[in-house]
């Protein structure tokens, strides 16, 4: 079976670093610590201490394995190669609304880095499959799960 590539950023690969690297040394001493703590108060079989650490631990684990299977099939798109003439991955792109009147600033990044209340949408999703490849000052019509939504592209930056 052939894993999917993960698109990211350049600041997408450092976060998930940093978040693996957290996970590894500092969380899963503190879970650890709380296991041992809940082992100390005795009888196993009715200590919720013990059973909510133990499913932290999981988790953690969880998130370990994700992270690190995220990162060996990571691709990192290359700040140098990101052109402010056609919005790619890693675009900074000023999109005005024509519905609704308003401005709106997004970056395309990979799903793995996607982050919609913070601006960051992801190129597998509507809005960003419909903006890649277009250029400044056009108008896009997007398909999207609420009708159709009309965009004209403001300016694009690395």
């Amino acid at each position: 079976m052939v894993e999917k590539k993960v698109v990211l950023t350049y600041d997408g690969l450092k976060k998930m670093e940093e978040e693996l690297e957290g996970l590894k040394t500092v969380r899963r001493k503190e879970v650890a610590e709380k296991i041992k703590e809940a082992r100390g108060q005795g009888d196993l079989s009715e200590n919720a201490e013990y059973d909510a650490a133990k499913e932290e631990q999981a988790e953690i684990e969880a998130r370990i394995v994700q992270l690190e299977k995220m990162l060996r099939n990571a691709e990192v798109i290359d700040d140098d190669e990101v052109s402010s003439d056609i919005i790619s991955i890693g675009s900074t792109v000023k999109i005005h609304d024509e519905e609704f009147d308003e401005e709106l600033e997004y970056i395309i990044v990979g799903s793995a880095e996607a982050d919609p209340m913070n601006g960051k949408i992801s190129n597998e999703s509507p809005v960003g499959v419909g903006l890649l490849g277009h250029k400044k000052g056009e108008k896009v019509a997007i398909e999207t799960p609420d009708g159709e939504i009309i965009f004209r592209i403001l300016e694009i930056k690395k």
